[in-house]
């Protein structure tokens, strides 16, 4: 929820002046003035250095003569890192702690080196880099062609720290020349216009900003040759692929609440991944730039603006510019870290990211199913009806969620005495359904010295600081609030504790948590956030801005696991993140509305997120600000359920949206699009397991599989969940059958399917094998021990393939190989189960009660043959208009080895 929900309706729409275009962002303006050219910097290569595993040397600006360090590591999997700081910093410049959970460094050695530079080898002979001195650049290279170079446009910056001159005019002035006085006062000017131009003071509308620390931004320019491609760097509401920035500001991370925000722009929104990646026919590379401080992205391309007749005009007349895209990363404080991951396919870039920062974490298999909020279920009564509802018209959901409403006066971790006055009568009721409920807990506390939580953190001194060292306060939804210093491990492992259920009065094991407004909303800061110069210990807010809702994610995260002695899987959802949020939960694309259009930038918006390594991640399902058509509600739920993290929220002035009041056909779509999220099931859990074993996104963009079909490369209006696909409209070659009818569609064909409302153009590729559960119930849990029906989805080659994962469904025991994880495959007329785990150790009584086998031949018979040599001939039907082949009550249990052979 943000800031502006109380401004008159009529006003829904996103106030830009209350955010910095890069010309109101003093070191965004200084940089961006700095145009392409030679670069002042050289490689002092008598100072190079080389150990088995680091490069150091130091690099001089000619300029001013300031001495940088550059270290360069190659890391496992193909990565390098790249390393730049003051070589001697007039105090220690801030470096992102906690993100990377591992920095796995390997050997380096040098192939060559003379006067002009040095050549390193990355592991295999075909790849290396070249440090050229003068100008400095790196180039990385694979044979002949060169992957991606550092600094070749010369745009390398590294504002120094230094002292601040005095700017006052000596008082003893009066006495001198009047050519010394002239002098001064042009010295003065001089000042005074460089603190015009912000490096040691700004001031955006009312807010002052004191730079204590003087100018200290950071700049670096990355070119790609053969792409024009890139992809990445959420959070913005764009389409997938970047677009480039030269008649405009640059993509802008700073992570703000922003009010209801405006669509195709590249303004800054909650959160802030700062990895980007390239993409061609033939290889797939990123950059991850680690800064935590506000960071600016510029593209730009030599193929931008041209049109296909121009592109061809260039190929008839055999022009040989080859296509380039360049990036270039500005950052406010902080060093330059950045690692570059080479691929070369998606999947390995995605592997080489999860390396770095994690994989997603693996949620409980409830938080996979439906959750049902709004801002605000009033009062018990109307959770009762509401919870009551979703079984009288028979719609499952597993979560209901309270807004800030349920607390007493705005206090987290507390219930509002009238409203809510039995807490843990109202969780029982939902625990005997077998339903979990999720309460917020925002990070801004009310100052209120009868409120238990903000006394201990002000008398633990936990709470950020402001620039004259007294406790920050800021306006938020309790009106005067402090912030906790998250950035500190003493005040999150605090924070976690405050989550025991001997703590968190009213809370049980059902109740869940939901971490907003953490970018920090700050409704009377600058841009609606906190002040840069507020205080975190030895560093500044603006060092550490961007990681700020990451660390209140995290220690919620912990709070929950540790509540439960470690033995159970958090859910938590928050708004603000950071690369590395993955690690501890889902994330949604915050304040929508209920318009098409914001329908549809959910898509790309999470499809970026998962390309960057956030895979749970969903929109507010109906829109959050305004209220949908029936056929847009309709149609939201039929998107949402095919989105990682599937919730409706809805404002507290919206009229109320519960899925039975639009009319019983409207009810009736809304319920056929919910279950089949639950049929879904454990295709969606699995798709999370592999997702946290592997790092690759649940929900990807088609190029990530077709990566050398160019015409995949920037569509965002249809998307893959594993093998299956959502809104197949264009040329992939593939077979692919309609999931819902069955109907078969060859490939390399643009597919355009009539679509009714009452249908969600959904298939399955040929060659999967996808478990679904048909006997939907009212929630999850309940459906633990149900059958499941295979649906396999032949290819030309009459063979496919899939896996099933089981597993406990809520804890960690699956880290103790307590679950089953088997291999589906069909071939030779044979489809077969095969442990995928043999040291896994796990029983369910779930079984087979169907297989449905589409693009099949009739057999004469059909034999199914268990672990223990038993056979027996299985009941079959076959519509030959369809090729559907359906196997009746197979009955072998879902954990063990069979094979059913079509004779």
């Amino acid at each position: 929820m943000g800031f502006a929900h109380t401004f008159d309706h009529g006003t829904w729409a996103v106030d830009k002046g209350n955010f910095k275009t890069c010309d109101q962002s003093a070191f965004c303006k200084r940089q961006r003035a700095l145009k392409p050219g030679e670069s002042p910097y050289r490689a002092l290569l008598e100072t190079m250095e080389l150990t088995s595993t680091r490069l150091t040397l130091q690099l001089i600006n000619d300029n001013n003569k300031v001495h940088l360090l550059l270290e360069l590591y190659r890391l496992q999997g193909n990565i390098t890192r790249v390393k730049i700081n003051e070589l001697k910093p007039l105090k220690p410049r801030y470096e992102v702690p906690d993100v990377l959970i591992r920095e796995p460094s390997t050997d380096l050695s040098l192939l060559s080196q003379d006067e002009n530079g040095v050549v390193l080898s990355l592991g295999s002979e075909s790849q290396r880099v070249i440090v050229s001195a003068r100008p400095f650049r790196l180039d990385i290279m694979e044979g002949r062609d060169v992957l991606m170079s550092l600094n070749s446009r010369g745009l390398l910056a590294f504002e120094q720290l230094r002292m601040r001159k005095d700017t006052q005019v000596d008082p003893e002035g009066e006495k001198k020349e009047e050519a010394d006085l002239a002098n001064q006062a042009e010295k003065a000017k001089e000042e005074e216009e460089k603190v015009e131009d912000g490096m040691w003071e700004e001031t955006f509308k009312s807010h002052s900003d004191s730079k204590p620390n003087g100018p200290s931004a950071i700049s670096l320019d990355f070119s790609l040759p053969g792409v024009e491609h890139v992809y990445g760097i959420p959070e913005h509401a764009d389409t997938l692929r970047l677009k480039t920035t030269d008649n405009g500001d640059p993509y802008r991370l700073y992570n703000l609440d922003v009010f209801q925000y405006e669509l195709y722009n590249p303004m800054a929104l909650y959160g802030a991944v700062p990895v980007m990646l390239a993409h061609n026919a033939q290889r797939t590379t990123g950059i991850f730039w680690l800064n935590a401080a506000e960071t600016w992205v510029d593209i730009s391309s030599n193929t931008a603006g041209k049109t296909v007749f121009g592109k061809m005009l260039d190929y008839v007349q055999g022009s040989s510019e080859t296509p380039q895209t360049d990036v270039r990363w500005i950052s406010e404080s902080g060093i330059i870290d950045v690692f570059i991951m080479l691929g070369p396919t998606p999947k390995d870039v995605f592997s080489q990211y999860a390396s770095l920062t994690g994989t997603q974490s693996f949620p409980p298999e409830a938080a996979v199913g439906y959750h049902q909020c709004r801002w605000n279920y009033n009062d018990q009564e109307d959770v009762t009806s509401v919870d009551a509802g979703f079984d009288e018209h028979n719609i499952p959901y597993d979560y209901i969620w309270l807004d800030i409403e349920h607390t007493d006066g705005k206090r987290y971790f507390t219930w509002d005495p009238h409203k809510f006055a039995t807490p843990k009568e109202m969780l029982q009721g939902l625990m005997d359904k077998k339903r979990k409920m999720v309460a917020i807990v925002d990070p801004h506390i009310k100052v209120d010295s009868n409120y238990k939580i903000h006394n201990e953190i002000r008398n633990r001194a936990f709470y950020i600081k402001n620039k004259d060292g007294g406790d920050y306060e800021g306006w938020c939804w309790p009106g005067s609030a402090g912030y906790p210093d998250f950035t500190r491990a003493d005040m999150r492992d605090w924070w976690a504790s405050m989550f025991a259920y001997d703590q968190y009065e009213g809370s049980m094991e059902n109740l869940y948590t939901w971490n907003d407004m953490n970018e920090p909303s700050v409704f009377n800061g600058p841009e609606v956030t906190m002040h840069k110069d507020a205080v975190h210990g030895a560093w500044e807010h603006r060092d550490v801005h961007n990681l700020y809702g990451f660390y209140v994610q995290m220690a919620t995260a912990q709070g929950l696991i540790r509540r439960s002695g470690g033995v159970e899987r958090p859910f938590v959802l928050t708004r603000a993140f950071f690369a590395g949020s993955q690690r501890y939960g889902a994330v949604w694309t915050g304040d929508n509305a209920a318009e098409w259009d914001h329908l549809k930038i959910s898509i790309p918006m999470c499809l970026s997120l998962g390309l960057v390594g956030i895979s749970f991640c969903g929109a507010d399902v109906g829109g959050f600000f305004k209220s949908p058509s029936t056929e847009l509600l309709v149609r939201w739920y039929q998107t949402g359920a095919y989105q990682p993290f599937f919730r409706a929220h809805a404002h507290l002035d919206t009229p109320r949206r519960e899925p039975w009041l639009f009319g019983p056909e409207n009810t009736a779509l809304i319920r056929e699009a919910v279950r089949q999220r639950y049929t879904l099931l454990p295709y969606w859990y699995q798709q999370f397991y592999h997702s946290h074993r592997t790092g690759q996104p649940i929900m990807r963009p088609l190029w990530v599989e077709y990566p050398q079909d160019p015409a995949t490369f920037a569509l965002d209006d249809e998307f893959l969940i594993g093998k299956m696909a959502k809104l197949i409209l264009t040329c992939v070659p593939q077979v692919w059958f309609d999931v819902h009818t069955f109907q078969k569609h060859n490939g390399a064909q643009n597919l355009y399917i009539p679509v009714t409302i009452s249908s969600i153009p959904v298939f399955q590729r040929g060659g999967s094998i996808i478990p679904r559960k048909s006997r939907v119930r009212r929630s999850s849990t309940c459906m633990m021990q149900d059958p499941y029906t295979l649906y396999v989805a032949l290819n030309p080659q009459r063979t496919a393939e899939g896996e099933l994962y089981i597993d406990d469904g809520h804890t960690f025991n699956y880290e103790k190989k307590e679950f089953i994880h088997r291999k589906l495959f069909f071939a030779n007329n044979m489809l077969s189960s095969e442990n995928l785990a043999p040291d896994a150790q796990f029983s369910t009584r779930s079984w087979f009660e169907r297989i449905v086998i589409l693009g099949a031949s009739k057999p004469s018979k059909v034999t199914l043959k268990t672990a223990d040599g038993q056979e027996s001939q299985l009941e079959f039907d076959f519509d030959a208009s369809m090729s559907v082949l359906t196997l009746r009550k197979p009955s072998m249990n879902a954990g063990l080895d069979w094979n059913v052979m079509l004779q």
